[in-house]
C-alpha cells in the first residue's frame, strides 16, 4: 500500500485544501495505453469538490437508485489507472483525459465522471447540490452487466459485426422476361385461366378457347375451342404434364391429351360453371359455382367418385397436399376447409378470412403448413398448422390477394394482388419480410403459374397480357438467372 505521503507528492492541490479531504485511487504507471500521439487534456475545464467532502462518507444520488453497476468495469470496461503527469494539477488532468478517451472510444455515456473518478470526487462537473453521485461499490462482481454471457454475446456481437459484413439481399429483376398478349383473358377474380406443366408448356384459357404456348421455343397451339354456347372457365395440367383438364361454363370437366390435342373425356356433375381444377396423381377435384366439390376418377366410368358438400357459396380455390392427403378448398364464402381423403365432411373449418378465399399454397418445405389468401375486404395472408388448426401468422398486404405460389427452391411465397395495387410481392418465410415488390400490371393480378425449375412465374391480368418474371433462384446456384438470356425481351401475341 502506497503511503500517503506518496500520493500526497503526485497532487498539486489548490490553496487550502487538505490532502484528507481528497480520497484518489492509487495510479499506476504500468498503464497499456500509449498517450503520445494524443492531444494534451490540459486544457479541460476540471472542479475541486467541495472542501466540506470527507473521504469516509458514503455519498448516494437522490435521483437514481445506488447500485453496484454503476462502475464502468461492470460493462465490462475495466478501469486501468493511466500514468501520472507531474505537470501541475496531474491528477485531474489525467482524469479529464481518462474520460475524454472513453467518450472517443464508448459515446458520451461512458465518459460520465462518476464513473471514471473516485467516489464522491464529482470531477469535471460545477459543485452543485443536485451532482450525480455514487456510492463506492464494493462488491462489483455481483452487478447483473457483469455476467460473462451478457458481455460475451456483447463482444461476439461486436467482433461479428467488424468481420463478417451482411449478406446483402437478393436482387430480384423488377421489369418482366417476356411479355404476351392474350386477348380476351377475362377479368373474373372466380376462374382459373393459366397453368404451366411439368413439360415446359403454358396452357392459357382465352374466351372459347385454349392455347398453348411452348416455353422451350415460343410455339402456339390452340388446343381446343368449345364453340359459341360455351366457354373456358379452368384449366389444370397433370402433375406428369401430358393431360390437362378443362373447366366449362356449363359445368363439364374436359380431360385433353395435350400432345395430340384431342379429347380424351367428358365428365359432368356440376349444376353450373366449372371455376377450379386441383390434380393429384390419381385424383381430379373440380369446384363450381353450384358450391359442390366434384371428385373424379380417370379409372373408373363414373362422372365422379365422390362429393363433398361444405361451402356455402362458389368454390374458386383448391389444392391437394404434397402427399396427396388433404384437400384445401376456399370459397366465396369467406371459409377455408380442409378435407382428407376419407371423409365427406371438413376436417377442419378455418374461418378467420373476411372476404373470398381463392389464393391456397401448400407448403413445399414443411409438411402441414397452408398459407391463403382473402379478398379486397381481407387482404391478409394467413399461415396454417393444418394439423391442429392454429394460424401460425398472418401479414395485411394492403391489397386483394388472388394467387399464392410457394417457391419449391427456397423457403418463399410469392402473391399476386388485385384492388387497389395490382402488384406483385415476394415473402420470406417465416419472417414475412418482404423481398421484392413487382409492377407492370394495369389491372388486377388475376393468374398465376410457375415454371418447371422453379425459377419463373407467368401472372395474368384482365389488361389481356401475360408477363414472364424471374423471381426465385434456382435449385443448386444461389443467385437468379440474370434478365437477358432465358428469353429475348419484347411483346408477342399468344394467338
Amino acid at each position: 500500500m502506497e503511503s500517503p505521503k506518496t500520493r500526497k507528492s503526485c497532487l498539486n492541490l489548490p490553496t487550502g485544501m487538505s490532502g484528507t479531504s481528497l480520497h484518489l485511487d492509487t495510479f499506476s504507471c504500468s498503464s497499456p495505453l500509449s498517450i503520445s500521439n494524443l492531444s494534451s487534456p490540459s486544457k479541460s475545464k476540471l472542479s475541486s469538490p467541495s472542501s466540506t467532502s470527507k473521504s469516509s462518507s458514503t455519498c448516494s444520488d437522490r435521483f437514481i437508485p445506488c447500485r453496484s453497476s454503476s462502475r464502468l468495469y461492470a460493462f465490462g470496461l475495466v478501469d486501468k489507472p493511466s500514468p501520472v503527469k507531474d505537470n501541475g494539477g496531474g491528477g485531474n488532468n489525467n482524469e479529464a483525459y481518462s474520460r475524454l478517451l472513453k467518450a472517443e472510444l464508448f459515446g458520451s455515456d461512458f465518459a460520465s465522471p462518476s464513473s471514471s473518478s473516485p467516489a464522491g470526487c464529482g470531477l469535471g462537473s460545477p459543485p452543485s447540490s443536485n451532482i450525480l453521485r455514487f456510492k463506492t461499490d464494493s462488491c462489483g462482481p455481483t452487478s447483473p452487466f457483469s455476467s460473462p454471457s451478457t458481455l460475451g454475446r456483447h463482444r461476439n456481437d461486436f467482433s461479428s459485426d467488424t468481420s463478417t459484413p451482411p449478406k446483402p439481399p437478393r436482387k430480384v429483376p423488377k421489369t418482366p422476361l417476356k411479355v404476351l398478349d392474350a386477348p380476351s383473358l377475362q377479368d373474373d377474380f372466380y376462374l382459373n385461366l393459366v397453368d404451366w406443366s411439368s413439360q415446359n408448356v403454358l396452357a392459357v384459357g382465352l374466351g372459347t378457347c385454349v392455347y398453348l404456348w411452348s416455353a422451350s421455343n415460343s410455339k402456339v397451339t390452340r388446343l381446343c375451342d368449345l364453340g359459341p354456347h360455351d366457354g373456358v372457365c379452368s384449366v389444370q395440367w397433370t402433375k406428369e404434364g401430358s393431360y390437362i383438364a378443362i373447366g366449362t361454363c356449363l359445368g363439364q370437366v374436359q380431360i385433353w391429351d395435350g400432345t395430340r390435342c384431342k379429347r380424351v373425356r367428358t365428365m359432368g356433375g356440376h349444376q353450373t360453371r366449372t371455376g377450379v381444377l386441383a390434380w393429384n396423381s390419381r385424383i381430379l377435384a373440380s369446384g363450381s359455382r353450384d358450391r359442390n366439390i366434384l371428385q373424379h376418377d380417370m379409372r373408373v366410368s363414373n362422372d365422379y367418385i365422390s362429393q363433398l358438400v361444405g361451402h356455402k357459396s362458389e368454390v374458386c380455390g383448391l389444392k391437394w397436399s404434397s402427399d396427396d392427403r388433404e384437400l384445401a378448398s376456399g370459397g366465396n364464402d369467406n371459409q377455408l376447409l380442409i378435407w382428407n381423403q376419407h371423409s365427406q365432411q371438413p376436417a377442419l373449418r378455418l374461418t378467420e378470412h373476411t372476404a373470398a378465399v381463392k389464393a391456397i399454397s401448400w407448403s413445399p418445405h414443411q409438411s402441414n403448413l397452408l398459407a391463403s389468401g382473402g379478398g379486397t375486404a381481407d387482404r391478409c395472408i394467413r399461415f396454417w398448422n393444418t394439423t391442429n388448426g392454429h394460424q401460425l401468422n398472418c401479414i395485411d398486404t394492403g391489397s386483394q390477394v388472388c394467387n399464392l405460389a410457394w417457391s419449391k427452391n427456397v423457403n418463399e411465397i410469392v402473391s399476386t394482388h388485385g384492388y387497389s395495387q395490382n402488384q406483385i410481392m415476394v415473402w420470406k418465410y417465416p419472417s414475412l419480410a418482404k423481398v421484392a415488390t413487382l409492377t407492370g400490371h394495369t389491372m388486377r393480378v388475376l393468374y398465376l403459374a410457375m415454371s418447371p425449375d422453379g425459377q419463373t412465374i407467368v401472372t395474368g391480368a384482365g389488361d389481356e397480357t401475360l408477363r414472364f418474371w424471374n423471381v426465385f433462384p434456382s435449385m443448386k446456384a444461389p443467385t437468379p438467372v440474370k434478365d437477358t438470356g432465358l428469353w429475348s425481351m419484347g411483346r408477342t401475341q399468344i394467338r
